[in-house]
């Protein structure tokens, strides 16, 4: 029968649950007849404009021959259903006003079914526990949505597993909607930022989110930050040991190998200290820490470097190689070039005063020679004068002398 034909006229409703919903009764060529509205339960509601059930959440809001329109406050699930307009005429004509009650999801939990491991992996699953109709669930990372296909009722892409479960409860009126992924993860994933994002109609084109941070737990890793520069007797040692970890180690172990820590050690959490150094400092230093999940530790070798109070020069005392950890100063390094140029330049000097000295000593030598030389020739020449001299007195031949002299 079309509607122009309807003694009485019903409008269908929908409303969000908690709300408040007003169902109407149209009314054409009412005569006065009796006017009854019932509940879904078909229990009269409104007989005329009088109450007939107790329920004050039915309010009767308006009455005239042409329009009965009665109010529900605080709607729930159960109140959904069809509302009867019935007219008592000679034929009894009525009408049926459907109430749908929309239920829109609250913001998703989730929930994490085993710890996150480095090496292995996590399981996450998205609740939202009550919508109508269901609500639709999607994960996103890093502000993109974690794609996939179907394998075996739900999604796998690159590791990720996306199982979507949906169930009914409230005698089948609402939905409980689930969605599960498992992800591979690594130490570099924690932190690492998920969402679960809830849509559904009734939120008009918004959305309930959940975000959630990876906690990846794995074995801590152990660095000594070592001190700058070199080191020399009478100085102050500090190393700090940098450790990560997660859990996050609490108890920082310091020891020295194969001998104890000095009497002057001073250990404060991560920091190590030794005040006026000696000699018999020198050693390797060892920084152990651990958590649930393994343990780690790193070495320093100290090197202390006793100075030559007449060179000034740096020479270290000795020399101690770790097979493990073989930690070198870098300041010792730039001491130890920066001596050289000063050796070479002091050979240098040294050669040309030993050069100097020698030529000094050859040319007073050859001039001592060569006086004495002079001395000697003049003596001769005297002698042979003498000789003449006398050969002449003597009445013989000068020039034989002479030759026999020669001779």
């Amino acid at each position: 029968m079309h509607a122009r034909c309807q003694a009485v006229q019903a409008e269908n409703v929908t409303v969000l649950e908690g709300g408040t919903a007003q169902i109407s009764c149209r009314l054409q060529n009412y005569d006065g007849s009796i006017v009854v509205i019932q509940n879904p339960r078909r229990q009269t509601l409104f007989f005329n404009g009088t109450r007939a059930l107790k329920d004050d959440r039915f309010q009767m809001l308006l009455f005239t021959p042409r329009l009965v329109r009665i109010e529900l406050t605080n709607v729930s699930v159960s109140d959904e259903g069809g509302y009867f307009c019935q007219l008592y005429t000679d034929s009894t004509h009525h009408q049926v006003a459907t109430l749908s009650v929309s239920v829109p999801p609250e913001t998703p939990t989730v929930e994490v079914k085993q710890e996150a491991v480095e090496g292995g992996e996590v399981e996450l699953t998205c609740v939202s526990p009550r919508s109508k109709p269901a609500a639709t669930l999607r994960w996103v990372r890093n502000g993109r949505e974690l794609p996939g296909i179907p394998r075996r009722g739900g999604r796998r892409t690159n590791g990720w597993l996306d199982d979507c479960v949906v169930s009914q409860q409230d005698n089948a009126k609402t939905f409980s909607v689930s969605s599960t992924i498992r992800i591979p993860v690594e130490r570099k994933d924690n932190g690492a930022a998920l969402s679960c994002e809830a849509f559904h109609p009734a939120l008009g084109g918004q959305k309930r989110i959940r975000h959630y941070r990876l906690d990846v737990n794995f074995a801590p890793t152990v660095r000594i930050v070592p001190p700058s520069g070199i080191l020399r007797e009478g100085d102050s040692l500090s190393l700090t040991c940098s450790v990560s970890g997660n859990p996050l180690p609490r108890n920082i172990q310091w020891s020295k190998i194969n001998e104890s820590l000095p009497e002057r050690a001073e250990i404060s959490g991560p920091t190590f200290q030794i005040s006026r150094l000696s000699q018999s400092h020198n050693g390797t230093y060892l920084c152990q820490a651990q958590n649930n999940y393994g343990r780690a530790a790193d070495h320093y070798t100290l090197l202390v470097y006793v100075v030559a109070s007449q060179m000034n020069v740096a020479l270290p005392v000795f020399v101690l190689e770790d097979n493990v950890t073989l930690v070198k100063d870098p300041g010792a390094m730039v001491e130890t070039h920066s001596a050289v140029p000063y050796a070479v330049i002091g050979g240098v000097l040294a050669l040309l005063v030993f050069t100097v000295i020698c030529v000094l000593i050859v040319t007073i030598w050859c001039s001592v020679r060569q006086k004495g030389s002079y001395l000697t020739h003049e003596a001769s020449g005297l002698d042979e004068h003498g000789e003449v001299q006398e050969a002449f007195l003597n009445g013989n031949d000068a020039s034989q002398g002479k030759k026999e002299y020669l001779l």
